[in-house]
């Protein structure tokens, strides 16, 4: 499975994006797909996830009513809807993808994903 990740890019506070991630090689109709985050000396952090089957969704509390993930699955794809965005978001961001073996709520964190997008930089200036 591999994963792609795009969509990053300079913007102003208050402004909006949508982050894709693209994969192939195998489908990942069985996975739990996430967008995690990382700033500079910052440790990778978790921005919201889905579950492929069902559409679960997890999200976190800086970012819930502003981020929305969501799924294509007619083109194994996968979105985070980026809105009022915040100098504080600025960060390198990737998807990333793992087994269905557990809800989307326990896999938050960046060990538990096996697979990995190349990230793609959002820098929001104030």
């Amino acid at each position: 499975l591999q994963l792609v990740g795009s969509g990053g890019g300079l913007v102003q506070a208050g402004d909006s994006l949508r982050l894709s991630c693209a994969a192939s090689g195998h489908s990942i109709s069985y996975s739990n797909v996430a967008w995690f985050r990382q700033a500079p000396w910052k440790e990778r952090e978790f921005v919201a996830g889905i579950r492929w089957v069902g559409g679960t969704t997890a999200h976190t509390d800086f970012e819930k009513g502003r981020f929305t993930i969501s799924r294509d699955d007619a083109k194994n794809t996968a979105y985070l809807q980026m809105s009022s965005l915040k100098p504080e978001d600025t960060a390198v961001y990737y998807c990333a993808a793992t087994g269905p073996f557990k809800t989307i709520t326990e896999v938050t964190a960046a060990s538990q994903y096996e697979y990995w997008g190349q990230g793609t930089q959002v820098t929001v200036s104030s």
